[in-house]
């Protein structure tokens, strides 16, 4: 307890979630706060902004019928926490951490501060060790490594949050560790709460698995606190449990809208496009909870998916995040129109941390052959460009091949449908590819490489 009770009666004032109230003492921000008012159910609520002249509480159910003079506003003198525990895999809770799926309340192993404990970096550890997800555009050419922020770039209609569906139930250790997914779903459809569950009822996947949703009809302010439940419950699996935690997070855009709607309550000064101005700050107390300590055995990797306001990659949430996380996973329509499943674009995707997850990991020649799939896509594209201006009959042959080699590409390699590949079927099939170019046309393979893969082929039953 961080201080013992007080109760206020009455408030300041009030606008949409948030109370304001005067001549408070000791408040301390992210204290617990309950809201009573006659003829109407005790709502919960959490100090956002202390002061002795001014505290705000923002209000974390429905503020209808809530009038501010006639509110008891009680400062508990606790900091917000969660039940966390392993009895919580295979439950599925609210944003908050009620249950959803007709189970009693999860008793838990203790309950931890929403907040976490920020990590020294002195006792960080290079992320070094391969995640397999089961998706070649990922394990192949984007490589997830464990400690790492991989935020998944998507755009309204395009299958975002099917591609996580995807990642939680595909996603493996390679040397098998204990592993669990933390999903949180923020601003959620009931319809795409219901297709999600769907897809895991009673599967492997849902048992190791902890899913927190916040749906659409939900408070709009719970979106803030779902992905720190989550979060706080991935940090327990990791650090003191000893797990191998993946946190799938969707979608982020609309946790950035509930910043921006409290923001306007607040009547504070809007930065870009009337995001609050410390929107970068905000979006790193969730992104930096990522990682992996010198001295323990767990890890807590992200995987964040966010809707492109208008598929611009330069707007504000894309932006920020960009900066905060180590590369991410582009989405594109085109791709998503031609039935490409997943409609991954490869060029603008990028994971910082590839080269430092693969290797002995995977294969000692995955770099190079990445980096010659790579160079192939992006001439076949380029090639792609100029057909639509000369025909490809005005190609000369090596870029007519290129334009073959990124039709097949994109229709054998990034298109895999549901099936889930290792990451020995994905460098197979990229080598695959790779072997239908002359080699005059392999520039990023040496020699001895090429002369292994012969061997290697030629010996293969």
């Amino acid at each position: 307890m961080i201080h013992p009770a007080r109760t206020y009666l009455g408030a300041a004032g009030a606008a949409g979630p948030l109370l304001f109230l005067e001549g408070t003492r000791r408040a301390v921000l992210g204290e617990v706060a309950t809201v009573r008012c006659a003829g109407a159910p005790p709502r919960r609520g959490q100090v956002i902004e202390a002061g002795e002249d001014l505290t705000v509480v923002q209000v974390l159910e429905e503020t209808i019928g809530l009038g501010p003079e006639a509110a008891r506003v009680t400062l508990t003198g606790d900091p917000a926490a969660g039940t966390v525990g392993p009895d919580l895999l295979g439950r599925v809770l609210s944003g908050a951490g009620a249950p959803l799926d007709g189970l009693p309340a999860p008793v838990g192993a203790g309950r931890r501060p929403l907040q976490g404990a920020p990590m020294n970096p002195v006792r960080r550890r290079k992320p070094a060790d391969f995640i397999e997800t089961g998706i070649s555009a990922i394990d192949g050419l984007n490589t997830l490594v464990r400690g790492q922020k991989l935020p998944i770039f998507s755009g309204s209609g395009l299958p975002g949050l099917a591609l996580a569906a995807r990642v939680v139930a595909g996603a493996r250790t390679p040397r098998g560790e204990p592993f669990a997914v933390v999903f949180v779903g923020i601003g959620v459809t009931q319809r795409e709460t219901d297709e999600f569950l769907r897809g895991f009822a009673g599967t492997e996947a849902m048992a190791r698995s902890v899913f927190y949703l916040n749906r659409t009809a939900d408070p709009t302010i719970e979106r803030i606190l779902a992905p720190r439940f989550a979060l706080t419950q991935a940090e327990y699996l990791a650090f003191e449990r000893g797990m191998h935690v993946l946190v799938v997070m969707a979608d982020l855009t609309q946790y950035c809208e509930a910043l921006r709607e409290i923001g306007a309550a607040r009547e504070e000064i809007p930065g870009r496009r009337g995001y609050p101005g410390y929107l970068y700050t905000d979006l790193a107390t969730l992104f930096e909870r990522a990682g992996v300590l010198r001295d323990g055995t767990g890890s807590v990797t992200q995987l964040p998916i966010l809707t492109m306001p208008d598929d611009d990659i330069t707007h504000p949430i894309p932006d920020l995040t960009g900066y905060i996380t180590e590369g991410q996973i582009v989405l594109s329509r085109e791709m998503h129109r031609q039935v490409v499943d997943p409609p991954v674009d490869v060029l603008p995707s990028l994971s910082r941390l590839m080269s430092a997850g693969i290797g002995a990991q995977t294969s000692p020649a995955h770099r190079r052959w990445a980096d010659q799939l790579y160079a192939s896509y992006a001439q076949g594209r380029d090639a792609r460009a100029t057909a639509a201006i000369v025909g490809e009959a005005g190609l000369p042959p090596e870029d007519r091949r290129a334009l073959a080699f990124a039709d097949r590409f994109e229709r054998e390699f990034i298109h895999q449908g549901p099936a889930r590949r290792t990451i020995a079927e994905t460098l197979e099939q990229g080598w695959r590819l790779l072997e239908s170019l002359p080699r005059e046309d392999l520039r990023r393979i040496p020699d001895a490489t090429w002369a292994e893969r012969r061997t290697a082929r030629e010996a293969a039953p």
